[in-house]
């Protein structure tokens, strides 16, 4: 998920699918294959800045969230005003976040001593890990970006940059992870609200013994990068309806790991047999095989088959459509 995105929402299987499995379509229809060999020289151009600052909207959050688009936009003639524009509002501040926007607004400089410096203050910090290898990556140095992210996605593992820091470490697959896609609508009026409220609305409902507050509460947290938190809520669905297959469905792709895909897989696989006319479990087994994309052969065209199903299986459902629109993407693609 972008760091600039501030809509949370669970608006329906639409927005989840648009936020997770076209990230998947990205790796299938790129023919992108990852890895390569090590730069032996720095890289050309900045680092990326990919700050936390979740459904924050006081004015630091507020502002440093301008000093990254400015840092973020495309480079041009422009664009060293623009680092420096977004320079100037980042030392503003003292925090984290911050400080590493400021350092990467002056790339190359100083900048790496000084997020060395700020890792040795905080070294249990993903966010500051996170940057740390992208410093190190840009610089050249690879063994060190890799040895950064992997402390990153250790420090905090409940953290975006946790999450983020894998997707470097595996590049073949897609970034982030994939989202569990509802079959049932958010609370009405929730769309209206502003981020934090909605995400303070879909807390309270979580509090109560409903399993799809729950699992909307907990595709929320799935969204903000808050993976361990939404598993739990996941999880707690299921106590509650151990026979509903979108609880069950949801449990197991909370579980999807680049180190260990299997552990999704094991629990989502033996759905099928449990639920064969459940159009979530065929769905959601499409989904993650498409994350296989880059890495097992036959993987995307498993998915495709296990998305038919899913059409097949319940055709006027909001699953088969989405099913549906992602193979004609898919289809789409592939012919350009």
């Amino acid at each position: 998920m972008s760091p600039r995105t501030r809509v949370i929402v669970v608006a329906g299987a639409a927005a989840a699918l648009a936020a997770g499995a076209t990230v998947a379509l990205a790796v299938v229809t790129s023919g992108h294959k990852g890895g390569g060999e090590e730069p032996l020289q720095p890289l050309s151009g900045t680092p990326p800045l990919v700050l936390d600052l979740g459904v924050r909207v006081d004015p630091e959050a507020r502002a440093l969230r301008l000093a990254e688009r400015l840092y973020s936009q495309k480079p041009s003639r422009a664009g060293r005003r623009r680092r420096q524009a977004a320079g100037r509002i980042f030392g503003r501040y003292r925090s984290p976040e911050a400080r590493i926007g400021a350092a990467f607004s002056a790339w190359p400089d100083t900048s790496l001593a000084k997020v060395e410096h700020l890792a040795l203050e905080r070294r249990r910090d993903s966010l500051v890990l996170l940057h740390l290898g992208f410093a190190n990556l840009w610089a050249g140095r690879t063994k060190d970006a890799t040895a950064a992210w992997r402390e990153a996605a250790q420090a905090q593992r409940d953290s975006p940059s946790a999450q983020r820091a894998e997707t470097a470490l595996h590049p073949n697959f897609p970034p982030g992870q994939p989202f569990f896609v509802p079959s049932f609508p958010p609370p009405a009026g929730l769309g209206s609200l502003s981020p934090p409220a909605q995400l303070a609305a879909l807390e309270r409902g979580a509090r109560r013994p409903d399993a799809h507050a729950k699992l909307l509460y907990g595709l929320a947290l799935q969204r903000l990068g808050h993976r361990l938190s939404a598993q739990r809520e996941y999880d707690a669905a299921v106590r509650l309806t151990p026979r509903d297959p979108e609880a069950l469905v949801a449990a197991a792709v909370a579980r999807f790991d680049k180190n260990r895909p299997a552990e999704a897989f094991s629990r989502l696989g033996p759905l099928t047999r449990r639920f064969p006319k459940a159009a979530t479990v065929r769905f959601h087994l499409g989904l993650l095989l498409f994350w296989l994309a880059g890495s097992q052969p036959g993987s995307v065209e498993e998915g495709k088959r296990q998305l038919r199903l899913a059409r097949a299986d319940d055709p006027g459902s909001p699953l088969a459509r989405e099913a549906k629109l992602l193979l004609a993407r898919l289809a789409s693609g592939q012919n350009e």
